[in-house]
């Protein structure tokens, strides 16, 4: 009881138009001249700490933080509504393609994929995109894509996805943040003429912030093979930012973090 009045204590300060800080985290999708990356900072980007490559890239439905020593994102974070979700098309796409925005010396390409044993894994899935033509052609850039495990990515990976589109309906938006993780202590295995590391795990932290349902949750899979229930994968956000060093939704206060950043529920979802 005591835990309920305070989350709801805190959630009301966290809303009041008197509050200078709800002001700041408050989040009005209600005006279409915001684009997509303004929508995303009204959270914040998440914060890499350490001497790691990262070139902020804006697209039209996701954002990502590129690496150009491991020709991969180091995190990609998208907004999914309930509308995005409704909007899909039917039908099927295979556009992979290289990023031309980005140099040759720091993309990956095709070939580096090619027999390589690993699936081109989308970070922000095509499928969360294609409301929009422009936002699921631009899911196909390699620079949104990781070596990852055939079985992960077709199967528990994939369920996760399906997942989060039920609780954008459910919920009317979540935001999602996933990437790559590189174990420091083991050698990677590499794979084309680019030698692009594969990573040994993938996370993905998920936000809400509907004002009856705060709340947040976390996964780590790693990138072998696997056919296990979603509640294997399941971590708190704060634990991922123990795994990934990453300090995710910087710009919620400290009052919202403390209760949602421990959640590992996922049957509350």
């Amino acid at each position: 009881m005591v835990r309920c009045v305070l989350l709801i204590a805190i959630i009301c300060s966290f809303f009041s138009c008197n509050n200078s800080s709800a002001k700041r985290n408050k989040i009005d999708v209600s005006k279409e001249e915001r684009t997509h990356s303004n929508i995303l900072k009204g959270v914040g980007y998440p914060v890499i700490r350490g001497a790691i490559s990262s070139q902020i890239i804006d697209r039209k439905c996701y954002s990502i933080s590129y690496n150009k020593d491991t020709r991969q994102p180091n995190w990609v974070m998208w907004q999914l509504t309930g509308e995005h979700v409704m909007k899909r098309k039917d039908g099927v796409w295979n556009e992979y393609r290289e990023d031309l925005e980005l140099p040759s010396s720091i993309r990956s390409t095709l070939e580096d994929y090619a027999s390589s044993g690993y699936d081109r894994g989308h970070m922000c899935p095509g499928g969360d995109c294609n409301w929009n033509d422009e936002g699921r052609d631009e899911t196909f850039l390699l620079s949104n894509m990781c070596p990852q495990n055939p079985n992960l990515n077709r199967g528990d990976w994939k369920e996760i996805e399906m997942a989060c589109r039920k609780w954008a309906k459910k919920y009317n938006k979540i935001y999602i943040v996933c990437g790559p993780i590189f174990f420091k202590s083991q050698e990677h295995v590499k794979i084309g003429a680019n030698q692009i590391p594969v990573p040994e795990a993938f996370f993905k932290v998920i936000l809400c912030t509907a004002p009856t349902n705060l709340q947040g949750i976390g996964f780590i899979c790693r990138n072998t093979d696997g056919n296990r229930k979603k509640d294997f994968y399941v971590n708190s956000i704060r634990q991922v930012e123990r795994v990934t060093g990453y300090k995710f939704f910087p710009n919620l206060d400290d009052s919202i973090k403390n209760v949602i950043f421990d959640m590992d529920d996922i049957n509350v979802w």
